[in-house]
């Protein structure tokens, strides 16, 4: 599948996952200077690499700024998050068949991959990562693994341990994400009195982007993005919410 560059300078690669068969997607922008500063940015549990670090706002992504600080800028999207990385095959099939797709330590693993491909590129030994909200959760289980990889880690967002609420439930692999859940998620924790994270003008451009990373997505109503549950879990997993007739554990 070919993807769209957000910037000219762009490049792709697809690397083989720890999946047999299944290739990831990884999206590279050089700095304009000579440099041997490198980081990759891992996404959150809900939307991938375009619509974080590289998406811009008013014409400027986080992405644009650290180029323009020296670094050689990575992002890997996780299997089963927009269409370029191969998504999980169970994600074609009713979601109740199967217990949550795309965990912790699946995830770290093709971490692994995409990091240890960029070192090979740029002939270096370690990399630095910025990693947010559950993709903490997946570095902080790659850097146990791997410390040898590592430069320096920045966790921005992370996942803490949360009072319990609600009921055990079980969760299904995947799980549908819509436009209001997005907004929700944007706006619910800023503290009453202060002013917005995300204007909308800004969510409803981003929105638009959001749904187009699954073809489905406008078929569904409301309009939704399906995507693997297994970063749910692990969020929840540390509110105290562990999900009923899961033998595998948080995350």
């Amino acid at each position: 599948m070919t993807a769209e560059k957000l910037d000219p300078r762009e490049e792709h690669f697809r690397i083989p996952s720890h999946h047999p068969g299944r290739m990831l997607f990884l999206r590279y922008l050089p700095p304009a200077t000579e440099s041997r500063r490198i980081v990759l940015y891992v996404h959150g549990g809900t939307f991938p690499s375009a619509l974080s670090i590289a998406h811009r706002f008013d014409g400027r992504s986080w992405r644009d700024e650290l180029c323009d600080a020296g670094f050689h800028v990575w992002a890997l999207d996780f299997h089963g998050f927009g269409r370029l990385s191969d998504p999980y095959p169970e994600m074609e099939r009713p979601a109740d068949e199967f217990l949550p797709l795309g965990r912790a330590e699946d995830a770290s693993r093709q971490l692994e991959r995409a990091v240890r491909h960029i070192c090979d590129h740029h002939r270096v030994e370690r990399i630095s990562i910025i990693a947010h909200s559950w993709g903490t959760i997946v570095t902080g289980r790659f850097a146990g693994r791997c410390p040898e990889l590592l430069d320096r880690l920045v966790f921005f967002g992370p996942i803490a341990q949360r009072e319990p609420k609600g009921q055990r439930v079980r969760l299904p692999g995947w799980r549908l994400i819509s436009l209001e859940d997005q907004w929700n998620r944007f706006t619910e924790t800023v503290p009453r009195g202060e002013g917005p994270v995300l204007l909308r003008r800004h969510f409803e451009e981003w929105g638009e982007r959001y749904l187009n990373v699954d073809l489905q997505s406008r078929t569904r109503s409301p309009a939704a993005v399906k995507v693997p549950s297994g970063a749910r879990l692990c969020e929840n997993a540390r509110s105290g919410i562990l999900p009923g007739g899961d033998p595998g554990g948080p995350g």
